[in-house]
């Protein structure tokens, strides 16, 4: 098997971790909720491997502990005052693996209305529920991501959301916002800037990254990809490590040595996962290190490794698009604008890109015409050993939080 090939296996056992939205992962849950006025119907589906952490001794609990553990905590609220549930709590026909529950609510008001989800994040506060919310008297729907930080969200009509009125140079204001406020992107493309010592390679860097955030940002926020946001933030830490140790093995010339100690980190991170050691699975931890040592081998050993680099960075954007995606899930999305916000936040994150990047090299080539420069091996050897130490710290961090 030749080495391009090792590194597209590879590739896919990393993107294994990216499953489609109904895929369960590690643990989740999916709300339906139709408002009415003042009347709101819920339908929530469970997995049955959720529920059975409910047991102590890992039974799947019977229907009537599964309807009291949500109904004392899933529910609306109308001017902050719990609605009253209608009895009785319906049972619905579910695929198999899951059950699927129908609860009825009358709320004394239907203005300031909420929602609340609160089960599961006592036992699991790496849950996710994902809450689909629907106006039927105005046809309003919206997507929500309620975790163990946001387990109450403002029911607000698409036509008075905030983002509803925002305007498209909002939207652009959105995403220039999101990569100078976003450390961990930061990092990663200054790490690019070090890493290339021609202008056309940065220029191909920058754009397989665009060309890979603005993929996957669009697929989940409309739906049709939605991976486990922990997954994701582990990623992205771990693409900062990457490319601040392929720097280093660049100017050391032991792409060998760097591969072996990042590529056995990993192996061992998953060996612990196996033995009940961390919140993520053993596959990624696996698949990550085995991409690791390939890639920084492989790029070790070309003279020339700017077109790989360019599709291992598109890879990179992938994940940096879901990264920005989870942020923008938690707002209220109007569904009837999606493509205008997706248009004009891929537009200020490109603005901010092209802003970081482009201010980075004048700095540069300002200090060389001034005869101030500082060699370039002293800082790319402190800026990348800065930056794989800040990944490793966010990639642990995020790994056993």
């Amino acid at each position: 098997m030749s080495r391009f090939h090792r590194l597209a296996l590879t590739l896919f056992l990393l993107l294994l971790a990216v499953r489609p939205a109904h895929a369960h992962t590690l643990s989740e849950s999916h709300s339906l909720w139709e408002i009415r006025g003042s009347d709101i119907d819920l339908v929530t589906t469970i997995p049955v491997v959720e529920l059975q952490r409910l047991s102590a001794n890992g039974d799947v609990p019977s229907d009537e502990v599964v309807k009291q553990y949500l109904a004392d905590r899933v529910y609306p609220l109308a001017t902050g005052m719990r609605c009253d549930l209608v009895p009785p709590i319906e049972n619905l026909s579910a695929t198999s693996g899951f059950r699927k529950y129908d609860f009825t609510f009358k709320c004394p008001a239907a203005t300031s209305l909420q929602i609340r989800f609160s089960a599961f994040f006592d036992l699991v506060k790496g849950h996710t529920n994902f809450a689909e919310i629907q106006n039927a008297s105005t046809g309003d729907f919206t997507e929500q991501l309620i975790t163990v930080d946001r387990q109450t969200i403002d029911v607000l009509d698409s036509q008075s959301g905030p983002l509803q009125s925002a305007s498209f140079l909002d939207f652009v204001g959105m995403g220039i916002m999101h990569i100078f406020t976003g450390v961990d992107h930061m990092s990663f493309l200054l790490g690019l800037v070090l890493i290339c010592r021609r202008l056309r390679d940065l220029i191909f860097v920058v754009s397989g990254f665009t060309i890979g955030h603005s993929l996957t940002l669009a697929l989940a926020v409309t739906g049709v990809l939605r991976p486990h946001a922990e997954y994701i933030d582990a990623l992205v830490a771990l693409t900062i490590v990457l490319i601040g140790a392929e720097n280093i093995a660049e100017q050391t010339h032991r792409p060998g040595i760097v591969a072996a100690f990042l590529g056995g980190a990993l192996g061992l991170m998953a060996l612990g996962r196996a033995f009940g050691f961390g919140d993520l699975p053993s596959l990624l931890f696996l698949g990550g290190g085995i991409f690791t040592s390939n890639y920084l081998m492989i790029t070790g050993r070309l003279a020339d490794a700017g077109r790989v680099r360019t599709m291992i960075t598109m890879v990179f954007g992938l994940i940096h698009g879901f990264g920005f995606a989870s942020n923008l899930l938690e707002m209220q999305l109007p569904a009837n604008r999606l493509a205008e916000l997706l248009l004009g936040f891929n537009l200020g994150v490109e603005i901010a890109q092209l802003t970081l990047v482009l201010g980075v090299t004048g700095l540069a080539m300002s200090l060389v015409r001034l005869k101030l420069p500082v060699p370039r091996p002293v800082v790319v050897d402190v800026a990348s050993s800065f930056l794989v130490g800040l990944g490793v710290f966010w990639f642990v961090t995020r790994s056993y939080g």
